[in-house]
């Protein structure tokens, strides 16, 4: 062999051994994988979470368990349908419904739990979908406080919202077209009907009721509260407190409508949710998340973040002019929070510029929007040891500004 055909043959004979030698999944082909900084390498910027669980700043941290169960479904085929079965049936038990379903988020369970109220096992309606102007039953009666960014979900379906305020009105309202009764727990103070007087009348005229409590855990409780009580369909978040997969959910319920709307659902086409695609590991993930999030020690969590908002309060305090203190939101993130508001005459410093500043320093911090002139701050997205920075960083705001 010529020395110019020795040197070409010795150049590329490592890479073919490599593909012929060397499996696709072998440890030493894994620990030859680069370890990128993606967040670094986009130029995003990262920030101590004093916001909550909003989608607009990626909600939660999926905990290492739910890494984990992630991690390891990615390396092996199931048949999606029965990883759904298994899955539900997994959910159903640890939230006391017959039935249960992993979704694309909330609003994708509430998208389906009425697809399948609306067709029922009916595969000629799950095509027709959101065409409902020849089905016998097509309107869901709500509240009108209950009425927002959500319900849109519902008619996304085609189903039409009828709006009451008293249960006057909602008894008048149900006639041979109310399909279904929706329920939206976050608003609940804000209605003339309560959860149970809404369910007693819903049960009834024997019209399927629907609840979203898409953030409403804590308490834990309430994953099977409502199941209890008697909903027909329950629609969880699971990318909130449960830390699963932001872009994951629980749809759960009576077994024929869970059923029902598993037909509009991924895998299956020719319905209205087949791009509501929610992956084999994100279905893992869901159920990780939901088992670690049960056996928790709630007392444990929640002294965790009393010890938290209280680093925070007590360092604010001290500057004058300041009030703060801990609340409890009745419903939705019902976790220890503060409530901080100041003298603007003796700190000259508006709660916009605070939110400016807190986010533009280092580290940056992102803190809600001012509710009447005072900064709510959340702690239970926040990470061990995060709490003493923010409680830092906001009284030096403070100081800086102070006349």
């Amino acid at each position: 062999m010529k020395r110019r055909e020795l040197i070409k043959y010795l150049s590329v004979a490592p890479l073919a051994g490599g593909l012929t030698a060397v499996p696709l999944n072998s440890a030493s082909a894994a620990s030859s994988i680069v370890k990128r900084d993606l967040i670094k390498e986009l130029g995003l910027r990262t920030f101590i979470n004093a916001y909550g669980v909003y989608t607009t700043h990626t909600a939660s941290l999926m905990a290492d368990e739910v890494l984990e169960a992630i991690n390891g479904a990615s390396r092996k085929y199931v048949l999606y349908n029965d990883l759904q079965d298994k899955v539900g049936e997994k959910i159903a038990a640890m939230c006391h419904a017959e039935a249960a379903m992993v979704t694309s988020g909330c609003w994708s369970a509430l998208v389906l739990g009425t697809a399948g109220i609306l067709t029922g096992m009916d595969k000629i309606k799950v095509a027709k979908l959101p065409d409902v102007t020849d089905f016998e039953r097509n309107e869901v009666i709500l509240q009108k406080t209950h009425s927002g960014s959500y319900d849109h979900a519902l008619s996304n379906t085609g189903i039409k919202r009828i709006f009451v305020e008293t249960a006057e009105e909602f008894e008048k309202a149900i006639n041979s077209k109310t399909a279904m009764t929706w329920f939206y727990n976050e608003a609940a103070p804000w209605g003339k009907i309560g959860h149970d007087e809404w369910l007693s009348i819903s049960k009834k005229h024997k019209i399927p009721a629907m609840v979203d409590i898409a953030a409403d855990v804590p308490p834990v409780e309430n994953l099977w509260k409502f199941n209890d009580m008697g909903y027909d369909v329950v629609c969880v978040s699971g990318g909130k407190a449960i830390r699963g997969p932001q872009s994951a959910g629980i749809l759960m319920g009576r077994k024929e409508i869970i059923a029902a709307a598993r037909l509009s659902a991924p895998p299956g086409g020719n319905n209205i949710g087949r791009g509501m695609k929610v992956n084999k590991e994100e279905v893992f993930g869901m159920y990780a998340a939901l088992d670690r999030f049960i056996n928790l020690d709630q007392g444990k969590e929640w002294q965790m973040w009393e010890d938290r908002a209280h680093v925070i309060l007590n360092a604010v305090k001290k500057v004058k002019g300041v009030q703060a203190e801990i609340f409890v939101p009745p419903i939705a993130n019902v976790t220890p929070t503060l409530r901080i508001s100041w003298d603007q005459s003796l700190i000259k410093l508006s709660t916009k510029e605070m939110t400016l500043n807190l986010r533009n320093g280092e580290p940056s911090i992102e803190a809600p929007k001012s509710i009447n002139d005072a900064m709510i701050l959340s702690v239970w997205m926040m990470q061990t040891g995060e709490e003493k920075i923010v409680a830092k960083r906001f009284t030096e705001e403070l100081i800086k500004a102070s006349v």
